[in-house]
């Protein structure tokens, strides 16, 4: 279990070169190269990161080393908007201003296993020119579930957010009580 997503964005942050901090460029380097997810897993920087999320045990490793790979590609942070709201459409009327294609964003989505996420969200991060907000992607990455993937679909579109799904036994057109 990963206990503290945050701190993903604070490991991004020290591993970047600053005028007020050397950062760790070789380690930024050794992840962008990483060709899988496995090959990330091995690197010291992914330890620390696992560390500074707070994972709890072995099945976290995949996940945060898929995190690792990814962000070492994040060159600038869009803290005040969502990943899916910078790369989407301004409006549902103009797909073709996506940065990141509705064709694309759709393979997002469905890239099923670790190694065909790492190339599907280094591709999002490249067409986002490196920029993006690092704590809202970290989240991803991290617990990439049906959820997000429905709230991703939502903001790509700029359509709200989606309205709360009814507790077990609520009629979804009323919200009474189920008899």
């Amino acid at each position: 279990m990963i206990r503290e997503h945050y701190g993903a964005a604070a490991w991004w942050r020290d591993l970047q070169p600053t005028p007020e901090q050397k950062g760790d460029r070789g380690a930024l380097a050794r992840l962008r190269r990483c060709a899988s997810v496995a090959e990330a897993m091995q690197e010291r920087a992914t330890v620390q990161l696992f560390q500074r999320v707070r994972a709890t045990g072995p099945a976290d490793l995949t996940p945060v080393a898929l995190t690792a790979a990814v962000l070492a590609h994040v060159r600038e942070d869009l803290p005040n908007v969502t990943v899916a709201r910078a790369v989407g459409p301004p409006s549902p009327e103009k797909p073709e201003d996506a940065l990141l294609k509705p064709m694309r964003f759709r393979r997002l989505l469905e890239a099923d296993g670790c190694d065909e996420r790492l190339t599907a969200f280094r591709r999002l991060v490249a067409l986002a020119g490196g920029k993006l907000p690092v704590a809202d992607l970290a989240a991803a990455l991290l617990d990439w579930n049906e959820e997000r993937r429905r709230r991703w679909i939502y903001d790509y579109w700029n359509a709200g957010q989606p309205a709360a799904s009814p507790a077990p036994g609520v009629s979804a057109k009323t919200e009474e009580p189920v008899t």
